[in-house]
C-alpha cells in the first residue's frame, strides 16, 4: 500500500488563491472509496494502490486544466512500502512512539 502526498499548483490563474482547484480535487476524491485521503494544509495526502492513486492524480490534474488553466506545477511524494503494511495512522503512531 503506498502513501502519497498531492499538491497541486495552478499557474497563470491571475490570482495568488488556490482554493477553488483544491476544493475540485477534494470532489474528485469524495466521489471514489478506493483510495484513503486526508487534506491537509499544503497538499491532501491519499492512501491505497498506487495505480488508483495515480489514476486519481491525473483526473485531478485533467479538472484543473479544464478551469482554462494552462500550465499545472504537481508536487508527488511517494512512500510505497512493501517490506510491511503502511499507513497514515501507522507512520503517525511510529513518531508519537518515540516522542
Amino acid at each position: 500500500m503506498a502513501v502519497v502526498e498531492l499538491t497541486v499548483c495552478p499557474l497563470g490563474t491571475g490570482t495568488t488563491s488556490a482554493s477553488s482547484y483544491v476544493a475540485g480535487a477534494q470532489k474528485i476524491l469524495s466521489d471514489q472509496d478506493k483510495v484513503k485521503y486526508l487534506l491537509n494544509p499544503m497538499g491532501t495526502v491519499m492512501e491505497g494502490d498506487i495505480d488508483e492513486i495515480f489514476a486519481l492524480i491525473r483526473k485531478i490534474q485533467e479538472d484543473v486544466f479544464d478551469k482554462g488553466v494552462g500550465r499545472v506545477y504537481s508536487i508527488i511524494k511517494v512512500d510505497d512500502r512493501r517490506d510491511k503494511q503502511a499507513s497514515m495512522e501507522q507512520k503517525l503512531a511510529s513518531v508519537k512512539a518515540k516522542l
